[in-house]
């Protein structure tokens, strides 16, 4: 994120709380639960990401565990959880973002496990540098996973949530082009938090008492 390890660190554990929130609401719902602890995944990426600043980059564990989430297991986990809270009419046609999802998520976990990744502190942001093959390809995939996945949910607030998601992919590339990676993640983990209403609208309402 930028600014510092303590915006970081702030951000991140309120974010968590949001989660948590979520993930509360949603549990009379099973198949809400991936995408409800989304926040909660990506509060704890920010705090990650805190230690990131605290290491002074670099390519230590921290650096290595922010790649993972942000990179492979995102763009798995996104599409996988909106295909489960999909409505069955939306299914058949979020199978193409879930395929991208797989197929990128294997190419940033073999890549992950065969380069190093590594993070620079720059100035208020953080870049972060892996030297990924066919970069144009993999992006093209990543936002197809991701943000393809929530506008073709076919549900209101999943739509918004991907819109929130795309503009802010769309300002980290204009203002922060060197390190659109860490600022996206941050700007995606803030808006993350409109998944509470989400999941307070599709609550089932409570049994009368008797």
């Amino acid at each position: 994120m930028c600014w510092s390890a303590t915006a970081d660190l702030v951000a991140g554990a309120g974010i968590m709380a949001v989660g948590a929130a979520s993930v509360t609401l949603a549990a009379r719902r099973p198949r809400d639960l991936p995408l409800a602890a989304l926040p909660l995944l990506l509060g704890a990426h920010q705090i990650i990401e805190a230690a990131v600043w605290h290491d002074d980059g670099g390519t230590g564990p921290a650096t290595l565990a922010w790649a993972v989430i942000a990179l492979p297991l995102l763009a798995l986990w996104v599409p996988a959880a909106v295909l489960c809270a999909a409505p069955p009419s939306a299914r058949r046609r979020l199978l193409v973002p879930l395929v991208a999802g797989v197929a990128t998520a294997a190419v940033l976990a073999h890549t992950l496990a065969t380069r190093t990744v590594t993070a620079e502190i720059r100035g208020h942001t953080v870049g972060y540098s892996l030297g990924l093959p066919q970069p144009q390809l993999v992006v093209v995939g990543y936002l197809l996973a991701t943000i393809g996945s929530l506008l073709l949910s076919g549900d209101r607030g999943l739509v918004l949530f991907g819109v929130l998601v795309a503009v802010g992919a769309a300002v980290s590339f204009a203002l922060w082009r060197q390190e659109y990676v860490s600022t996206w993640c941050a700007f995606a983990a803030v808006c993350s938090v409109v998944l509470t209403l989400w999941v307070r609208r599709r609550r089932p309402p409570s049994a009368p008492a008797r």
